[in-house]
């Protein structure tokens, strides 16, 4: 997906989560519910997460400058550790809602149309929170993934919601309204933590799984014909853009030209299958070898 692209995402997502909190407040204010109004609170920070996101999507298209050789990708790693830390703040505001409604609880005024306002939002937000993950994973996004795996949390919490906030008017217990919020906060704490650690991890160049790593020592031996091996492999990723560095032996008396060949047709094979990525090759003659390098496929 072109930069412009992953805008557009930001927009809708910005738009999808300014309609669900409409329906959330009016939720609220038709039913009184204090579980009704934390789910409310926490829509309110998809909005602001959502606003976050698209800055982060228009810093992140930014080509490479003087200032920033490598290009602004970072940027959205930033968006989703901000995302990860307003989650975490909603559900303390949740649990201060929660606490207040355990010591002063209130009848519900209209519980059952609260109910059905607030499964129309959760419903838009499985939508467009599925939507978000899978254009994140493809693009390999970190703010549209985080933005998309708050929204999908924001979806649990509703499932939750429903559940208990239609069980208050049948069983008459008006304390199962504050305990519904805290279970809320405790859950939208729990996706917060988990955010913000893997958007730390990212600014923090974490390497990838074992899987795309294996992914690279593959292709690398498999196109690396006429070398003899390929060691010190190290692999990172800033939003949609790999960085790939090794080293790569080659018999000593081979010429710089051949040897620039086989460079070229490594880095072509890389790209296809990792798609956009920045690859420092660092030749070396075969005395240079090591146990535990790559060895080439003949």
């Amino acid at each position: 997906m072109r930069p412009d692209g992953k805008l557009r995402l930001g927009w809708w997502s910005l738009a999808v989560s300014l309609l669900v909190l409409g329906l959330k407040y009016l939720a609220w204010r038709v039913s009184g519910s204090a579980a009704l109004l934390s789910d409310a609170i926490e829509t309110i920070i998809n909005v602001a997460a959502a606003i976050g996101a698209l800055w982060a999507l228009t810093v992140a298209s930014r080509p490479p400058d003087e200032n920033h050789n490598y290009g602004h990708e970072k940027a959205e790693y930033l968006s989703a550790v901000m995302e990860g830390v307003l989650v975490i703040l909603t559900a303390l505001g949740i649990a201060v809602v929660a606490w207040q409604d355990w010591w002063t609880p209130t009848p519900l005024l209209a519980p059952w149309r609260g109910v059905a306002l607030n499964a129309l939002g959760g419903l838009v937000n499985l939508g467009w929170g599925l939507a978000l993950v899978r254009a994140g994973r493809q693009r390999r996004s970190p703010a549209l993934t985080a933005n998309g795996r708050h929204v999908i949390s924001d979806v649990w919490t509703t499932v939750a919601l429903v559940i208990g906030v239609s069980l208050i008017p049948i069983t008459g217990y008006l304390r199962l309204d504050a305990i519904i919020s805290g279970l809320v906060a405790v859950n939208v704490l729990r996706v917060g933590f988990e955010m913000t650690r893997r958007s730390i991890a990212g600014l923090m160049d974490e390497a990838p799984g074992s899987e795309m790593m294996q992914a690279a020592r593959t292709v690398i031996s498999e196109t690396a014909e006429g070398a003899l091996e390929a060691h010190d492999l190290r692999f990172r990723s800033a939003g949609s853009i790999s960085f790939i560095d090794f080293h790569l032996v080659v018999p000593g008396e081979m010429r710089v030209q051949d040897a620039h060949v086989i460079c070229d047709r490594i880095e072509h094979a890389l790209r296809r299958h990792f798609g956009r990525a920045v690859i420092h090759i660092h030749v070396e003659p075969e005395d240079k070898a090591k146990q535990t390098g790559v060895p080439v496929v003949p």
